[in-house]
């Protein structure tokens, strides 16, 4: 296509805003031109990698027989993951703080932060042999090639995700990677998607956002004036969160090309059963 690729570009967000509906004329079919993706548990099998990841690692460190099952284990370790991802997307800590932290807490002691370091260079060595992408990721990737131009925003660190994105073989599938850590501003907040607009010289209304989480992605996007799409995997996961209004809701990402490809933000009929 010609096109320069800036696979590491960081951006500063300019000040891209969502426009408003200007009259009939706003509600015709709207050009989707880049999707931009979440990766963790959207393309990569993020949730999948750390169970395996964290099970192995437990056993390996003697530390599974303080629980009554390693099912229990881990679901304390999500626990401790959640809270202290929270207070990395609030700016309370940054990223490798959050990652000690989690160490931490987890183990209740208070190690230096050496050895919260090695403690969790450990667990990624285990989490990595497990990586993968989910099935429908490259053919949906593939169908969109020509289409349309791809980036990806996360919540997480470049160091980390541009790692695991060439691990993946993925990679160069992508003009633009951006992440929280380094933009210094998460996901749901509305500068994180236009920071990725921005990076890709486009309006919200003809950027998609692609993720798997209904409020952090899916209501996050749509708030910021993106073309969202929520891809539900697991069909109840989510199931006590109420319904975010704006994201397209899929199953898999083998409905995609044809939400892209006829897109009627304002006024198409909704993909909600």
């Amino acid at each position: 296509m010609g096109r320069r690729r800036h696979p590491l570009r960081c951006c500063v967000h300019r000040g891209i805003t969502p426009e408003p509906p200007a009259g009939p004329a706003y509600c015709r079919i709207m050009s989707i031109s880049a999707v931009v993706w979440d990766v963790d548990d959207t393309l990569f099998d993020y949730t999948r990698a750390d169970r395996i990841g964290m099970g192995l690692h437990l056993a390996a460190e003697g530390l599974l027989e303080a629980y009554e099952s390693v099912e229990q284990a881990i679901a304390r370790w999500r626990a401790v993951t959640g809270a202290q991802w929270a207070r990395f997307s609030a700016g309370e800590v940054d990223f490798q703080g959050q990652r000690r932290d989690r160490v931490r807490v987890f183990l209740g002691q208070e190690l230096t932060d050496a050895e919260a370091d090695a403690w969790f260079q450990r667990y990624i060595a285990h989490y990595e042999t497990a990586w993968a992408l989910f099935p429908d990721v490259l053919p949906a990737l593939d169908a969109l090639a020509a289409s349309h131009r791809h980036a990806v925003l996360s919540n997480s660190s470049i160091h980390v995700q541009d790692r695991k994105l060439r691990v993946l073989g993925v990679h160069d599938r992508f003009e633009v990677i951006l992440c929280a850590a380094e933009l210094g501003v998460s996901k749901p907040e509305a500068g994180a998607f236009l920071a990725a607009c921005d990076a890709l010289e486009l309006a919200p209304h003809q950027v998609a956002y692609v993720g798997d989480h209904p409020e952090i992605d899916g209501r996050g996007a749509a708030e910021a004036g993106l073309l969202s799409v929520w891809i539900d995997r697991e069909g109840g996961v989510h199931a006590q969160v109420p319904t975010p209004a704006g994201p397209r809701r899929i199953a898999s990402l083998a409905e995609l090309p044809a939400i892209l490809g006829a897109d009627t933000r304002f006024g198409a009929p909704s993909t909600f059963g």
